[in-house]
């Protein structure tokens, strides 16, 4: 079975006001000092107000579900020993009127003096899902396949609709946030390995990124692991959505990876429309029409519903048809995060919005 693993990043809000609070480093070792959390399972984020969990390497689906609960847990109850909560959402629903501070890393310093702005706004919380793959060389073939499909994964994880106190009219704001950075959105197409390397020495000797962290293309190759990194959902609300995308991209993974041992080719896609598909999965999330690999506008649910189909064959050889079914199911039928934000918004305002998101960081 293809081993998965996964992260995610977390808000950490006053209970009160909702606002960003900078306990990231005081949060971190209270998590550490308790028997639930390994060494490294609990990282630094860019911004103080922000915390990161990552799961070990899983087999069973099951098992990042369970890690995943275990960390939430440990993460929440550090965050109440310092005041605040614990946030699973894309963006802040509400902010402060000045920067939160950064981490007291170098490459984060670096990046105030590259953009300050971009650094301010970087309130932003994904979820990251690595799976193994043979070699770098099945892993950009990987990775030219899967691209035409990060729309759709996208607008399934939509999770960050509000900023600044009010709906952006985004399902996802928070892909909207991260385009704005010099290498990032839906990954090029890459002849092999060796051209992947070379096009991101360029841009390392471009000065343009000072490392490959900053390749916050949607997808890459990761350079700590020998995993492909699908970097394009926001942190889900719900433990069992988180689940439910882990599952379909390694599905997506071991698909591409049959296609390659079959010598089949890659799905062409101009790079103009996938890059405008991307932005009209994160405006509408599941709401109305998504754009499918071969770009034609399609109802949400039948793109959906291909997908599913597509994938079959390696849920089936992995186990996972009836959990990764079922869900999607459900979230066809009860909708993304950004859905239940809106309709808490609609209901009760911003408190409800952060009780929501506070509340939901622990559940299944």
């Amino acid at each position: 079975m293809t081993t998965i693993g996964v992260e995610e990043e977390f808000l950490l809000l006053d209970p009160v006001t909702g606002l960003p609070v900078p306990q990231a480093d005081k949060v971190r070792v209270a998590a550490g000092l308790g028997h639930l959390v390994a060494d490294q399972e609990v990282q630094y984020e860019l911004l103080q107000a922000q915390v990161e969990v990552a799961t070990p390497v899983c087999g069973a689906l099951e098992e990042i579900g369970g890690h995943l609960l275990r960390l939430r847990h440990a993460v929440g109850v550090a965050a109440e020993e310092h005041g605040c909560r614990i946030a699973a959402c894309g963006t802040p629903p509400v902010r402060h009127g000045r920067p939160v501070a950064v981490t007291d890393q170098a490459r984060y310093r670096a990046m105030v003096t590259q953009a300050p702005q971009l650094v301010a706004e970087q309130l932003v919380n994904g979820m990251h899902v690595h799976v193994a793959v043979p070699g770098r060389e099945e892993g950009v073939q990987v990775l030219n396949r899967l691209r035409v499909w990060l729309p759709t994964l996208t607008a399934m994880s939509a999770n960050s609709p509000l900023w600044d106190s009010h709906d952006t009219g985004f399902a996802s704001w928070r892909t909207v946030i991260f385009s704005r950075w010099p290498v990032s959105g839906v990954p090029p197409h890459f002849h092999d390995v060796a051209d992947y390397d070379q096009r991101v020495q360029r841009l390392l000797e471009s000065g343009l990124i000072s490392d490959t962290g900053q390749l916050y293309w949607q997808a890459r190759l990761s350079d700590r692991y020998p995993t492909l990194e699908v970097r394009c959902p926001d942190v889900q609300l719900r433990v069992d959505d988180a689940v439910m995308l882990a599952g379909i991209v390694r599905a997506l993974v071991d698909t591409a990876l049959t296609e390659v041992a079959a010598g089949a080719p890659a799905l062409e896609c101009a790079p103009e429309l996938l890059q405008a598909s991307m932005w009209h999965a994160a405006r509408h999330g599941l709401g109305g029409t998504l754009v499918d690999p071969i770009g034609r506008p399609r109802r949400a649910g039948d793109v959906l519903y291909e997908l599913l189909r597509y994938v079959a064959p390696a849920l089936d050889v992995s186990g996972d048809t009836r959990q990764v079914t079922s869900l999607t199911h459900r979230l066809l039928q009860d909708g993304t995060g950004a859905d239940r934000q809106r309709a808490a918004l609609a209901e009760g305002g911003l408190r409800a919005v952060t009780d929501l998101i506070s509340a939901q960081s622990s559940m299944t």
